[in-house]
């Protein structure tokens, strides 16, 4: 019987091919770019573990010094000498002819500890190794350095698999000679296994600072926030797509009620008959999943240079830029494949199961249902909504999970009132008295509601995100710019790294400069939290033009005087600070709090010091950056590259300051654009094939009309009408919820991920065009419908009439 039942089965499909494709593309378009974008986080995470394990990040103790600037090499020799059981490391950058700059460690690798696997692979070629004329990089790195640029002057790059991406390997002499800093390191490593009776560390080398392993900078920890929108804009793709799959297996099940009613009449069990179709659709789904982690792999090869460039931009964490094929993402598609089958089957199933044996069957009956429905879905999108409005007004704080909690609440209670907007609109509408025709167009289009629900809940949940998204970048964008005309006012920026004396090049500056502010930073831990302390000179550049979040223009006098802090706006919302509060900087160092400062796209906490008071808490401290304000700055930038030896590198003045940052901000958004426009595209297509499926079914309606004298060119231009007017109404409903979107964006889930929170702008003209192109999708995928009712010969709807109805 089992075979005999699978045939029936089977030959539902045959006879339905359409119904078919839109089963397996819809969840395939779903599992892809869910899967995609689970790719391309493996690859980030994977990224961060070879970081981690080739170079010991966050595993050991280091020694830094107070300053933040480099230590003698002279400190190592004694450190060791006196027992300290330490390693050095230098770390550079270096920028290949072209391409993005790389990073270059340099590590000794007969101190380095066995939990730091890039010493084991530099002892492979020991010899080699010391010597410097080998250098280690991933493979994808090292592709990129074959032949050698001129800025390894010959050296040989080996591919080792394990390495960090985007990182090249040297021995610490080899490093120090690339960068131009003989006699120095970047940091020294504390081994975890030290002798007893150590000397202390403040006898030995008073200028160095210790920080604990948990201390440093972890990228999976800053860039959490980042993969996790990553993820949420995935599942919100795998949702529009499900909505496809639902509206495709519901309208499978019910045309399949006089098959099920037949086949218990000949005597098959029902438990059988759903099993079997359950086993049919997860075959179904396991074909379709498939196809989708194919696509899913095209997407995130295609987003992943996007990714890469974002990551290493904001976080200064590496990336590699191409992707393996890793279990991990590739089973999570088909996982989610199988998932979204058996959730959106559940329903259909469940119905099938408790049908009584002789219950009537049609298309018909499964419109008349889901109208039923309606009141229920208003019930639970109210409800929803609701959550939302609670979650928005008393729930602010609870962490970026409840934040998106209260994303998804929005969502979807926007989603689930669409069916019963739309109805409640076409009913008053009907109320007027406009014609036969007229009143026949809204009444069929209030019955096709049921059978298109599904697709334009997904194109508003499309809509709604695109709104959402497009607010938050637009308001990002200019909240961004005017952030960079307020803290790059300076005529040039100077990196004094190059310069052969420092001292020299700072006097020089003083002397031509019409005003000079030397940028003095350095790292601590401050509150608990990561941070950059930054001593700055309060001159008129500063006063003029920074603007505060909660302070007034006193904060610059008290600042200067050093009776206190401005902190950034992350920093103040980790540690609950306010204009008047105490905050310890350092031990010893308790200051109030004069200000805040708006410090967008930062992922860290800064701590503002007037510069007396810095260079008195940091006496070691150089400045290695200056913003100069000058009356004439072509004249000093070619006295500065003649006269001080700077590279043009080394001097950028403020067009090209904002220009690379824009460019990072741009990169760093492609990708939830990709999203959007993918988004958006799944759900046009499930509108089409919502239509293509209906069209067969709606014969009985339209041959009334058509023998009623309107032509079939007539009925197709109504049928394009219909899509337009529905998709109207759609983006009607959808930008109010899209707007919502962007508020909870801006308001809740960038502070909880973040650390601030950016002023929400509108752009009536980009929402104009998202509606317009909502409609323009619409009609697109009305168009083939249309034109197929409009070629339909007479005599397929003459036969309606040779049936009893």
């Amino acid at each position: 019987m089992t075979p005999a039942i699978l045939s029936a089965l089977a030959a539902h499909w045959r006879r339905n091919p359409l119904q078919f494709l839109t089963l397996v593309l819809g969840l395939a378009f779903a599992t892809a770019l869910w899967s995609g974008v689970q790719a391309i986080n493996a690859e980030a995470r994977q990224s961060y573990d070879r970081a981690a394990a080739s170079l010991g990040e966050g595993q050991f103790d280091l020694l830094l010094a107070r300053d933040g600037g480099w230590i003698n090499a002279a400190r190592f020799v004694a450190l060791r000498r006196a027992g300290w059981l330490v390693t050095p490391l230098v770390e550079g950058q270096i920028t290949p002819d072209a391409g993005a700059p790389l990073r270059l460690l340099g590590i000794e690798p007969l101190t380095a500890p066995a939990g730091m696997a890039a010493a084991g692979v530099a002892r492979t070629d020991l010899a080699g190794f010391l010597a410097g004329r080998v250098l280690l990089a991933d493979p994808e790195t090292a592709r990129r350095l074959t032949p050698p640029p001129a800025v390894l002057q010959g050296r040989q790059v080996r591919a080792e698999a394990g390495l960090a991406p985007g990182t090249v390997l040297a021995d610490i002499g080899a490093a120090q000679r690339l960068l131009g800093r003989e006699g120095q390191v970047s940091r020294l490593l504390i081994l975890p296994d030290q002798p007893q009776n150590q000397p202390a560390l403040d006898q030995i080398a008073p200028d160095l600072l210790r920080q604990g392993a948990e201390a440093a900078p972890d990228p999976a920890r800053l860039t959490g926030s980042f993969h996790l929108n990553l993820t949420a804009f995935g599942a919100l793709s795998f949702i529009v797509g499900l909505f496809i799959v639902h509206g495709a297996v519901g309208l499978a099940m019910e045309q399949r009620r006089p098959l099920v009613r037949t086949l218990r009449a000949l005597g098959a069990p029902l438990r059988l008959l759903v099993g079997l179709m359950l086993a049919e659709l997860l075959a179904i789904a396991l074909l379709a999943g498939g196809l989708g982690v194919l696509l899913g792999y095209v997407v995130a090869a295609a987003l992943l240079p996007d990714v890469a460039a974002t990551i290493r931009g904001l976080y200064g964490a590496s990336v590699s830029g191409t992707l393996e094929l890793r279990a991990v993402w590739w089973l999570s598609g088909l996982g989610m494949a199988l998932a979204g089958t058996a959730l959106a089957a559940s329903g259909a199933l469940w119905r099938i199961a408790r049908m009584p044996p002789l219950a009537s069957a049609g298309g018909r009956a499964w419109a008349v249902a889901s109208a039923r429905r309606t009141l229920g879905m208003a019930g639970a999108g109210l409800g929803l909504l609701a959550l939302a409005a609670g979650i928005a007004a008393f729930g602010q704080g609870g962490g970026l999970w409840l934040g998106f909690t209260l994303l998804a609440a929005l969502l979807l209670g926007g989603v689930l009132i669409l069916p019963p907007f739309l109805a409640l609109a076409l009913t008053l509408a009907q109320r007027r008295r406009m014609g036969p025709v007229a009143e026949w167009f809204l009444a069929d289009t209030r019955q096709q509601l049921p059978g298109l629900g599904l697709a334009l809940m997904a194109l508003m949940l499309a809509m709604a995100a695109n709104v959402g998204v497009a607010t938050m970048v637009s308001s990002f964008r200019l909240t961004f710019t005017g952030f960079l005309d307020q803290r790059l006012s300076a005529a040039l920026y100077v990196n004094a790294e190059p310069a052969g004396d420092l001292r020299a090049l700072e006097a020089f500056l003083e002397a031509e400069a019409r005003e000079l502010l030397p940028i003095l930073v350095t790292e601590a831990s401050v509150a608990g939290w990561p941070a950059q302390i930054y001593g700055v000179r309060g001159g008129p550049t500063y006063r003029q033009n920074w603007h505060f979040l909660a302070g007034g223009a006193e904060a610059w006098d008290t600042l200067v005087a050093g009776r206190a802090v401005i902190v950034n706006e992350q920093l103040a919302r980790r540690a609950d600070l306010a204009p008047g509060d105490a905050l310890t900087v350092l031990p010893g160092l308790v200051l109030p709090v004069a200000a805040v400062v708006g410090d967008y796209g930062n992922p860290v906490g800064q701590v503002i010091l007037g510069e007396d008071l810095f260079r008195a808490t940091f006496p070691e401290a150089a400045p290695r950056r200056f913003a100069v304000q000058a009356d004439d700055p072509d004249t000093l930038r070619r006295a500065l590259l003649r006269d001080h030896g700077l590279p043009t590198a080394a001097i950028t003045d403020q067009a090209e300051q904002k220009a690379l940052a824009l460019a990072i901000f741009e990169r760093t958004f492609a990708v939830t654009g990709a999203l959007n426009v993918l988004t958006l595209a799944v759900a046009g297509f499930a509108m089409l094939m919502s239509l293509l499926t209906l069209a067969a079914l709606r014969l009985p309606q339209l041959a009334p009309v058509w023998a009623l004298g309107l032509t079939q060119r007539h009925l197709a231009g109504l049928e394009l009408l219909r899509a337009g007017l529905l998709a109207a109404m759609t983006a009607l409903l959808a930008l109010p919820l899209g707007l919502g979107l962007a508020w909870a964006l801006l308001s809740v889930v960038n502070v909880e991920a973040f650390g601030w929170r950016l002023p929400m702008f509108l752009f009536p003209a980009d929402y104009a065009r998202l509606g317009l192109a909502a409609m323009v999708a619409a009609g697109l995928a009305a168009l083939w419908p249309a034109w197929r009712l409009a070629r339909r010969p007479p005599a397929e709807l003459l036969k309606v009439f040779a049936n009893e109805r």
